[in-house]
């Protein structure tokens, strides 16, 4: 998250919102986000129904829930998907920066 962090005013120049979606509860994500001052939206998912949803994956060898990252257009398509193979395969900010540029040039 601190990834997404750094490129915040980047990712918010393209008229993107980005939203983290985790397995701890309210309590945690609230004390989580105010330690962090993390600048977007935090959504608690300790059952697990947001990543289900979204087919995350999950390799209970390997840290539990992989991480998984899409972008989902304003009419609630998902146009990029990404389902890590470890905690460390996440794509970089400049990857998914060029991804929404291609993105919003379709709109």
């Amino acid at each position: 998250m601190a990834q997404l962090r750094q490129d915040y005013d980047k990712f918010n120049a393209k008229d993107s919102v980005i939203l983290v979606v985790g397995p701890d509860d309210q309590a945690a994500f609230k004390e989580y986000w105010s330690r962090n001052k993390l600048p977007f939206i935090g959504l608690p998912d300790p059952r697990h129904r947001v990543a289900d949803l979204y087919d995350q994956q999950v390799k209970f060898l390997r840290a539990g829930r992989m991480p998984a990252m899409m972008l989902i257009d304003k009419a609630g398509q998902i146009r990029y998907q990404h389902y890590a193979n470890s905690m460390r395969d996440i794509p970089s900010n400049q990857s998914i920066l060029s991804i929404l540029d291609k993105l919003n040039q379709e709109e």
